[in-house]
């Protein structure tokens, strides 16, 4: 089960980073919560799909460096990451945005529930992406 954890996690982060938001989207359950680094918890796909859109239209992003790790019933995983980032629009509450690019360090905490995305909660160091696009602005 582990193993199909980890081609599912490995399958999410390869749509994203071909911009394949169907089948980005289709890997996570209807009912998916997602845990916003900083921030709220959003439920529901439609709600994960909104947060794609504004994400999309005020970053592109690409992940790189990817190691995925899984519990032993396939469950649970884990994965850590380097975004490369640019930031194309100014997002509500952030400094403005010129075309900034920024190299962030990351990671996720997944649940996986037949076969799909249950739960991902996402972090990174908000203060280290600010000092980023203010030092390149």
């Amino acid at each position: 089960m582990s193993q199909a954890t980890q081609q599912l996690i490995e399958q999410y982060y390869a749509a994203f980073n071909a911009g394949d938001m169907n089948t980005f989207l289709g890997l996570l359950t209807d009912d998916v919560v997602h845990d916003i680094n900083q921030g709220q918890r959003e439920t529901g796909k439609h709600a994960f799909t909104q947060f794609m859109q504004r994400m999309n239209n005020h970053y592109r992003e690409q992940l790189e460096d990817i190691v995925v790790m899984t519990n032993t019933d396939g469950s649970r995983a884990a994965a850590e990451f380097v975004v490369l980032g640019e930031y194309l629009n100014t997002d509500e509450g952030l400094p403005a945005a010129h075309g900034q690019r920024y190299r962030l360090p990351a990671g996720a905490f997944f649940v996986i529930r037949d076969g799909k995305v249950a739960r991902i909660t996402n972090y990174y160091n908000l203060e280290d992406w600010i000092a980023q696009v203010t030092q390149s602005a």
